[in-house]
């Protein structure tokens, strides 16, 4: 549905916005897109909606560009920047003028301020409207063209813990439905919660993607030692990440075989070594771009 090819964006000299970006995004699915700020995802979404020109590489929607798209809004709700609607207009206003723009009934304005809970604020100017009111009002313009797929852009901020359940349940549903999600998001625990894929951006580059349960269940070792200081300091100097587990132990960010060989050099005796239980994303999320920070990123990639 949609597909990302090979995807940069370079401004001037420097270093590019995104580099060699690549993945797709399949009818019925939930794609996180993650990454620290300046990690290149706002761009690679403008890319995808027309908005900034690629350097090189494709983004497409059913195999179009979408400006090429007959009618794009019909094919691809779009939220970029919740806080960018003309504040002199009303709710209703925003919505049967996107409706005209799109070409469906102006009744179906007011279907959508039902569905996003706006229906008791349709009359008041958006520049009344908190945050997390903006956020429904542009989700109900994404809505409004019944599209095949929806590209938001930090859909939960400013939304209340009821709020995010509620996009939550939305999302899903229309998942379920035969569409298809990417979202951006800095809630990493709503992420979680919400997706079924994961596509993780680091330094303009993609450091990891796939089925967040396989991406999780990947994470890394537990390990245990009768000296925990002595393998602390061998896998420090082995280059690899551990962090503890609350219990005695070390979750580290690598395989079996290079703890083992790491603990072996320093006569750290072990006491536990086994794959990691299922991890959390925030874990995943700070070691993978951590490495991409540090010039080199770790790519990941786990087949569906």
């Amino acid at each position: 549905m949609l597909t990302i090819d090979s995807l940069t964006k370079r401004y001037g000299r420097g270093a590019p916005a995104v580099d060699d970006v690549s993945f797709t995004c399949a009818p019925g699915t939930i794609t996180g897109f993650l990454g620290p700020n300046g990690a290149g995802k706002s761009t690679t979404l403008r890319m995808l909606t027309g908005l900034t020109p690629p350097t090189s590489g494709s983004a497409t929607v059913l195999g179009l560009r979408y400006p090429d798209l007959p009618n794009p809004g019909r094919v691809v709700g779009v939220m970029l920047d919740a806080s960018a609607q003309h504040a002199g207009r009303t709710g209703r206003e925003t919505l049967r003028l996107a409706a005209s723009l799109v070409g469906v009934p102006a009744a179906r304005a007011d279907d959508m301020l039902e569905r996003v809970g706006l229906a008791g604020a349709e009359r008041r100017r958006v520049r009344g409207y908190s945050l997390g009111m903006r956020q429904r009002l542009g989700i109900a313009t994404a809505l409004l063209g019944d599209p095949l797929a929806l590209v938001l852009d930090e859909p939960a901020n400013g939304l209340d813990p009821e709020g995010i359940r509620w996009m939550r349940e939305l999302l899903r549903e229309f998942a379920a439905g035969g569409g298809t999600v990417l979202l951006s998001s800095h809630l990493l625990h709503e992420v979680e919660a919400t997706v079924d894929r994961l596509v993780v951006i680091g330094a303009g580059r993609v450091v990891a993607q796939g089925a967040l349960a396989d991406l999780l269940a990947g994470s890394g070792v537990v390990v245990r030692a009768t000296e925990p200081d002595r393998l602390a300091a061998a896998l420090r100097a082995a280059g690899v990440t551990a962090a503890p587990t609350g219990d005695g132990a070390l979750r580290v960010d690598a395989d079996a075989e290079t703890v083992g060989r790491a603990a072996l050099a320093a006569g750290a005796v072990l006491t536990e070594l086994r794959a990691a239980d299922g991890g959390r994303l925030e874990d995943l999320f700070f070691s993978l771009t951590g490495a991409a920070g540090s010039g080199a990123p770790a790519r990941t990639e786990v087949a569906a």
